[in-house]
């Protein structure tokens, strides 16, 4: 069986996600996938998200950050970017994400938009409630471990 010319095959665009999340989140890619899934759907309607097809290609996780490629019919990006914009939350773990990106190729994708900052989240004690308290410390901003839960702070909630 022959493949089809070029000018027939089917022409993609590549988003670059970035992925935020509390430090005990538990995500992985068929999590994220349905949850793409799922905006998707409810934001395009059937016939429109099976339009966009969007497929998640890569995925990272972990310590609370990490990114994504999403793949996306030519001539739907930006309803696909309208779709990842609903996703609040994955498995009932709170989350934020960010396009980063689109680009024409995977390839391209990673190297502009992806595995750029490489920042390594610290954990430290501080002083947070009158109580002796974990953080993780990501780009100056800390995610306070509190009774089960955690809470977001700056350093200048502990001057």
């Amino acid at each position: 069986m022959k493949h089809l010319p070029k000018h027939l095959r089917p022409r993609w665009r590549y988003l670059a996600v970035e992925l935020e999340a509390w430090p005990d989140a538990d995500i992985d890619r068929r999590d994220f996938q349905r949850s793409v899934w799922f905006a998707a759907q409810n934001l395009l309607g059937d016939a429109g998200s099976a339009d966009a097809d969007l497929k998640v290609l890569q995925f990272e996780f972990g310590e609370g950050t990490g990114e994504a490629i999403v793949r996306a019919r030519h001539g739907h990006a930006q309803q696909a970017r309208a779709a990842l914009a609903c996703v609040d939350e994955i498995r009932n773990d709170p989350v934020g994400l960010r396009v980063r990106g689109i680009s024409g190729t995977v390839r391209a994708c990673e190297e502009k938009y992806l595995g750029a900052d490489g920042q390594i989240p610290d954990e430290r004690k501080v002083v947070f409630g009158d109580a002796d308290r974990s953080a993780v410390e990501r780009d100056g901003l800390l995610d306070v471990r509190t009774d089960g839960a955690f809470a977001g702070a700056t350093e200048l909630d502990f001057e």
